[in-house]
């Protein structure tokens, strides 16, 4: 084993690093305050490489590993949670049309999702069917060479600023094996944008619901094979829960450094707030839970890259575990900070309001346990999963 970072992954952090401190940071709360969708901002992410980290270079994208994309991620997510979040999640678009669409249709979209100068939605949850994904209800119904979709989805990141919707549509019968997925354009005759979600967090990217009225596109812009759409939504939900869990990591890593900075300087009772014990065990807690997340989310990353047969279990382990200790960091960060934490003139309160979320989407946390239960609960899987 080498837990350290090669000479390629120092290169890559550095440059999201410098990427985060020169164009996400000094912009994060004016983003926030404005819900401000800094979408020039994201193209240039995309001159680097970011739109597109995962996506083979035949389809324009960097080609780097899983574990790669999390050194990248983290070091966004430090900069700007809900900007770095969005970006994860056009990855997952961006890796899904290019490794799953026919032809001309990944050969049109993905070298430009990859750029970062078109974006796209991953439109998979809906009214009815949020955690029991695999009961969605959108229909799309083959007539000659063309699917006619009609339905709804809800809570879509990037709705009504993105240019490409993968929307995963019922063609079969009930359950999983019923579900296969487009490749949308978000302009085609008959989808409409409900309003403007209002968020506790995530505010530099819109939310809104989708609507499906007799939308026509071509049999050709269906991702795989019919049929094929729930395994391909899976799949890009084991690469999701993998990014979300990074973002919570660097952002609870951005917390942990503003906390260890305050108590450094800030001075009660005579003497620097880091020279009372109760403190110093705090941070030191922090530190050491964030790390051992950190580490379960690069192992996680590995499983993915490797093709284990557990990689599923793992991604939902790191996902589970990260994202609530990316939480508690966080507000244990603002905590520390007394009343200057709640106050929007630190980023402290903005940490815990984006990080919150994190707990939610890409299954909620209570779903990884489902799974992980699941998983342990075979016989033989306490070996397997040592």
């Amino acid at each position: 084993m080498d837990f350290a970072l090669n000479e390629d992954q120092l290169a890559f952090q550095a440059a999201a690093r410098s990427f985060a401190r020169g164009d996400l940071a000094p912009h994060a709360a004016r983003w926030d305050a404005d819900c401000e969708f800094p979408r020039e901002t994201i193209t240039r992410a995309g001159e680097l490489g970011f739109c597109g980290i995962y996506t083979p270079e035949a389809r324009g994208g960097l080609g780097l590993r899983r574990l790669d994309a999390t050194v990248i991620l983290e070091e966004l997510a430090a900069g700007c949670t809900s900007t770095a979040a969005y970006i994860t999640i056009h990855n997952m678009v961006t890796w899904m049309v290019a490794t799953w669409a026919q032809g001309e249709v990944a050969e049109r979209w993905a070298p430009k999702l990859a750029r970062g100068e078109k974006l796209g939605s991953y439109c998979l949850t809906e009214p009815e069917a949020g955690s029991d994904a695999a009961s969605l209800r959108t229909r799309a119904e083959r007539r000659g060479d063309r699917y006619v979709i009609s339905g709804s989805k809800v809570f879509i990141s990037g709705a009504g600023a993105s240019d490409l919707l993968v929307v995963l549509a019922r063609t079969g019968g009930p359950g999983a094996k019923g579900i296969s997925a487009f490749a949308v354009p978000a302009t085609t005759p008959g989808i409409h944008y409900g309003k403007l979600e209002h968020k506790m967090g995530w505010n530099s990217q819109p939310t809104r619901a989708i609507s499906f009225d007799a939308v026509e596109v071509p049999a050709a812009n269906r991702l795989g094979a019919e049929g094929e759409g729930f395994t391909i939504a899976m799949k890009g939900l084991d690469g999701g829960r993998v990014n979300i869990a990074t973002c919570s990591i660097g952002t609870a890593q951005a917390a942990l450094e503003r906390a260890q900075a305050h108590l450094n300087t800030r001075r009660q009772f005579g003497q620097p707030l880091a020279q009372f014990q109760a403190l110093q065990f705090r941070l030191a807690d922090m530190l050491t839970e964030l790390v051992a997340a950190r580490q379960m989310v690069r192992l996680a990353a590995w499983k993915l890259d490797s093709g284990s047969p557990d990689a599923t279990t793992y991604c939902a382990m790191a996902k589970r575990y990260a994202t609530d200790i990316g939480f508690e960091v966080c507000n244990a960060a603002l905590q520390l900070h007394g009343g200057y934490g709640y106050i929007r003139e630190f980023p402290l309160e903005r940490h815990v309001r984006d990080s919150r979320v994190h707990q939610i989407l890409e299954g909620t946390n209570e779903i990884m346990r489902v799974i992980v239960a699941r998983a342990i609960l075979r016989e033989g899987a306490t070996e397997e999963l040592r």
